[in-house]
């Protein structure tokens, strides 16, 4: 195998070759080094090989490395061989011990050796500059038969002949180079005629100097992997499935060495592979334990024990006592990538401090940094800063034996810096997506080592910033699977009485909400407010909370009234047990204007939020959040309430300070772009709507990602305003494709899907297919009634869109019956006064006059305008749309008069309020020509309706 140990050092190889029984040269053997030279020799007769090549490991594998290090090599000169995950220029990326560096040299020199390409080789083991020294002494006592005082300088210049000297063909292996500084004096010249191969774990980059060259040696792949421990075991005939294979090499890192010793485990033992990596999973058992009692190919070392000097070392390196800690710290978190802010944060440096034994002087950021790289050039791990997310990397064989020498009570300190350290480089908002995720992983990771230091004496609050995390990229489902984990598991740990137990379970709720099950929430936080209510009492801010919460989610199930009436309880015992001004009384204050306005009073929402805004601004102050999303609340409900412009308008002035206390890329900024594009649209601008949402969207995938529910809906938002700005067939397609989506991330059942199910009908029937319409609409109604219910909002809209498709496309009686009957569940659902029954009265009248009966709509309408103008004010788009159909239906009731004097009213109105280029505006210049036309000449022509 290559790469299984980087020295070894067996009875067999303790020695170099003496050439009879003189002793010439110094007797090298292990442990201590002492040299005891002899008498000067004659010349030794060429091809000479001084020092022994290791012996070639048991099922060596032939790697890409090999070929690429004979490449190297085949011009002459210096190659470093180390080992790495990647190429970093300039830098040096030597590694860690084990991954077959000493074998790939062996493989090498033997392979020139036995081919004849060499008249001189010599192997020496350069630990250190002592044993260096005495292997150039010995080559040149052996070679050119000199004095052992002056060998070691002669064989090196007789590397480098000069013009009328003979020069030998040579290459000169130096393994294990511990110091850099070792070889200071000692290096081989650049030669044409020699090369010289070097093995070693640093990385600094003086090993790199006058054009010396490095080849990266690395883990092994699967293949190799798996292949190696096939061949191993295969020698004592012991089959296992590649599948189990394949599992623990990945158990195993990929690491030659723990490779090696695990199939010579496996042999020695007779375990199978599944339980031997049941015995590799079990965290009491130590990595030492899972070593062979005789290790294979020569080995010296456990790979437990490959990595000791290193971490000794390394500790003593400028900033000393900062590396070992540091390491510590890094052996709990995720292997595959550690973010530098998370080691360098004050936690960690806390604990470096401490881990130092510095009193007077705390341990620097700059200083950590240091330390990390005193780390990497040693191997022990990789640093790559130019990604900051995942700037280090530790292999998990090293972790865990940084962890196997820590006792109990160092293992649980350690594990809960680790957990301050991740949660304090935690982002209150997450504009970087790609830290969020190596946020989350160095989380798991943690969890998994230390999962009940993480929950004694009491839940560590970065397992609630995980989750939360996962929810708030958009992850919504993957949010509700891990607190739901997370709630048994601190049931477990804590009791199900506990506080953190019961917070718990709020977060459980609230996801399950927002992946799409109102209901379900609704029903969660009714069964923890009863026991809040219980454990904490009425009182408790938990308790407050938890109704809040559902109040809320009752509202999101459709029941905005119950929403807002709990609300309106709410407020009364924040007002008595925090004050009017406490932050949380100014939220309920916020929830109780908008579910009122989801309720149907919105010149009432409207009015709530402007009395709310005045209190944020003198208790939280102008640039407060708070503050600013009230702000937002408020143009909302006033558009509602019929002010497009003025709603348009202070959105546009919001977003102004939203960029410049938030920036440009914060959540609430672009949640005030999305809603300025929005209002644009309603005021009359839908194609300056759908550039707006277009601009969003290429934000919003570069801040968000693509699959984040916001990128979602702004991708909603552009298509339904492209088909409003008169492209249909292209609002059909780009809700269908964003269909595929929904169903992937959110599944078929989430709200969101089925409402861009119910934009794909309404589009749909716009392009000009109202039968393929109706039929959408009818398949969306059976799965509205399955999931919401039937007294859902938006079970209800999908009702009345299906009827209206069905009078569209030939069944006007049909669609009028429809209406009546959805009249009277939104009736007895919404009230009299809700918007929704308020356009559920206007689609009958008019669908009653399609269907034959001009007068009865003209009724109709004229005791809906009374409603209208008393609900909602005579500005208002929906008021006014009345007006229009009232005008309409009057004319064909056979009043033309009286229906061209309707329009010329309503004429005035809309120039007043939307302006002379708005479409509706223009839509009754249309109605009132036509209406003119059919008074003065009875001529026919086409009256718009809208």
């Amino acid at each position: 195998m290559s790469g299984t140990e980087d020295r070894p050092d067996s009875g067999d190889h303790d020695h170099v070759d003496f050439r009879g029984s003189e002793n010439y040269g110094p007797q090298q053997g292990k442990g201590t080094q002492n040299n005891y030279y002899g008498i000067s020799r004659i010349p030794a007769t060429l091809p000479h090989q001084v020092g022994v090549i290791p012996s070639r490991a048991g099922c060596f594998q032939d790697r890409a490395e090999a070929a690429r290090l004979r490449q190297a090599l085949a011009a002459g000169g210096t190659t470093i061989v180390g080992s790495a995950g990647g190429v970093l220029a300039g830098g040096l990326l030597a590694g860690m011990g084990g991954v077959g560096k000493t074998q790939l040299a062996a493989d090498y020199a033997r392979t020139v050796w036995q081919a004849g390409e060499l008249d001189v080789l010599v192997w020496i083991n350069a630990s250190n500059d002592t044993e260096a020294a005495s292997g150039y002494a010995q080559a040149g006592i052996e070679i050119l038969g000199v004095e052992p005082e002056q060998a070691a300088k002669a064989f090196l210049a007789c590397l480098e002949p000069g013009p009328r000297e003979r020069s030998w063909r040579w290459l000169v292996v130096l393994d294990d180079v511990a110091d850099p500084a070792d070889l200071n004096g000692l290096w081989p010249p650049a030669s044409p005629h020699g090369r010289t191969l070097v093995t070693t774990r640093r990385k600094d980059a003086a090993l790199t100097n006058e054009g010396r060259r490095l080849i990266e040696v690395g883990l092994f792949t699967e293949d190799e992997s798996v292949d190696y421990l096939t061949a191993a075991l295969a020698t004592r005939d012991r089959i296992e499935p590649a599948g189990q294979l394949a599992a623990l090499a990945d158990g195993l890192g990929h690491l030659p060495l723990a490779l090696s010793q695990a199939a010579a485990y496996l042999i020695d033992t007779g375990m199978d592979c599944a339980s031997y990596r049941a015995l590799l999973a079990d965290r009491a058992t130590k990595l030492a334990d899972t070593s062979p009692d005789a290790l294979p190919d020569g080995q010296t070392h456990t790979a437990a024990a490959a990595w000791a000097v290193s971490i000794e070392r390394v500790n003593s390196l400028k900033p000393a006592g900062l590396a070992r800690p540091l390491l510590q710290l890094a052996a709990f978190l995720d292997p595959n990538g550690i973010p530098d802010t998370v080691l360098t944060s004050p936690p960690a440096i806390t604990h470096l401090t401490t881990a130092a034994g510095r009193v007077h002087d705390q341990v620097t950021p700059d200083e950590a940094r240091r330390a990390l790289r005193a780390l990497y050039r040693l191997s022990l791990i990789d640093h790559t800063p130019a990604t900051p997310h995942q700037a280090v990397r530790v292999h998990q064989l090293v972790q865990r034996t940084v962890r196997d020498a820590l006792t109990p009570a160092q293992h649980d300190q350690i594990a809960r810096t680790a957990a301050d350290a991740l949660f304090d480089a935690w982002p209150g908002i997450e504009n970087d997506t790609a830290l969020a995720q190596a946020l989350r992983a160095n989380t798991t990771a943690l969890t998994a080592l230390a999962e009940n230091t993480l929950f004694l004496p009491k839940a560590h609050a970065v397992l609630y910033r995980a989750g939360s995390s996962l929810g708030e990229a958009g992850q919504v489902t993957a949010a509700r699977d891990y607190f739901h984990h997370l709630t048994r598991t601190t049931t477990f740990w804590l009791g199900p009485d506990h506080p953190d137990t019961l917070s718990t379970r709020h977060s459980l709720a609230r996801w399950r909400g927002e992946m799409g099950d109102p209901v379900g929430a609704a029903a969660a936080f009714a069964e923890l407010l009863d026991d809040c209510m219980r454990v904490l009492g009425p009182d408790d801010p938990d308790t407050l909370t938890t109704r809040h919460n559902l109040a809320r989610w009752r509202g999101a199930a459709g029941d905005p009234v119950g929403a807002a009436a709990a609300f309106t309880e709410l407020l009364d015992d924040h007002m008595r047990v925090l004050g009017p001004d406490h932050p949380d009384t100014l939220t309920t204050r916020h929830n109780l204007a908008h579910w009122r306005g989801e309720a149907g009073d919105l010149a009432g929402a409207a009015a709530g939020f402007a009395e709310l805004l005045d209190d944020c601004m003198r208790v939280l102050g102008p640039d407060d959040p708070d503050t600013l999303t009230t702000r937002n609340n408020l143009a909302r409900w006033r558009g509602e309430t019929g002010d497009l412009a003025g709603a348009a308008a202070a959105v546009a002035e919001l977003l102004n300070d939203h960029m410049r206390v938030l920036g440009p890329d914060h959540p609430h900024t672009l949640t005030t772009r999305h809603n300025l594009a929005r209002w644009r649209g309603e005021a009359g601008d839908p194609v300056g709507a759908a550039a707006g949402f277009a601009e969003l969207l290429k934000d919003r995938l570069r801040v968000l990602g693509p699959d984040h529910p916001d990128t979602l809906t702004t991708r909603h938002n552009l298509a339904h305003w492209q088909g409003e700005a008169g492209d249909p067939v292209g609002a059909d397609a780009a809700f269908a494709e964003l269909l595929d989506d929904y169903l992937r991330v959110l599944g078929p059942d989430h709200p969101d899907t089925l409402t861009t199910r119910n934009n794909i009908a309404h589009w749909r029937g716009v392009a000009g297919d109202p039968v393929g319409a109706a039929a959408g609409y009818g398949e969306l109604l059976d799965d509205y009634l399955r999931v919401l219910g039937p007294d859902h909002p938006h079970t209800l809209i999908t009702r009345n869109s299906l009827a209206r498709w069905r009078g569209v496309a030939g069944d006007p009686v049909g669609a009028a019956a429809a209406f009546a009957e959805l009249l009277k569940d939104r009736l007895r659902v919404l009230g009299l006064d809700h918007p929704d029954t308020l356009s559920a009265r206007h689609n009958l009248a008019s669908w009653r006059g399609a269907a034959g009966d001009p007068v009865g709509a003209d009724a109709a309408f004229a005791e809906l305008l009374d409603d209208y103008l008393r609900v909602l004010g005579p500005d208002h788009p929906h008021t006014l749309i009345t007006r229009n159909s009232l005008a309409r239906w009057r004319g064909e009731a056979g009043d033309l008069v009286g229906a061209a004097a309707g329009f010329a009213e309503l004429l005035k109105d809309r120039l007043r309020v939307l302006g002379a280029d708005h479409p509706d505006t223009l839509t009754t210049r249309h109605n009132l020509a036509y209406w003119q036309r059919m008074a003065e000449e009875g001529g026919e022509g086409e009256a718009s309706v809208g």
